[in-house]
């Protein structure tokens, strides 16, 4: 063995195993690499009719914000957004990983937009766009 395996070996462990510490979601559909390796970033739509698009939003750091943050793929890369849509001031950098906050997190599955309890698939998740009481989502201190 040389002197380099026992990094390599622990190297492997580590990126196996950082699911829920992976500042993204695997299998978020919305984030996608081209061939010429150009990163393209889907965000959740605004609903074409409702409320939501009457409303002002609220600003990242206007402090209004009193629910989960929403941690959304987005060109600039992960944010933390007071909504799904990640309207322009809607959201901050991100602090996944040096802060604890009460977060849910946006992916595209298919054609769905899902708010899951934590960056993986396979956790609680719900459809941001079917109908109360359906749509209500498991946030999750983290």
């Amino acid at each position: 063995m040389n002197r380099f395996q026992p990094l390599h070996i622990l190297l492997a462990l580590a990126l196996a195993s950082g699911g829920a510490h992976a500042q993204f979601v695997k299998g978020n559909e919305a984030v996608k690499t081209t061939p010429s390796g150009e990163r393209q970033v889907e965000t959740a739509p605004l609903p074409s009719a409702g409320p939501i698009r009457k409303t002002k939003p609220c600003m990242a750091a206007s402090g209004c914000h009193a629910g989960p943050w929403h941690m959304v793929e987005t060109r600039a890369g992960l944010m933390e957004c007071t909504e799904v849509y990640a309207r322009e001031g809607t959201c901050r950098a991100s602090s996944y990983g040096s802060t604890k906050l009460s977060r849910l997190w946006v992916v595209k599955a298919g054609s769905q937009w899902l708010q899951c309890q934590l960056p993986d698939l396979g956790s609680k998740c719900v459809k941001v766009f079917a109908p109360p009481p359906a749509n209500l989502p498991f946030p999750a201190v983290q």
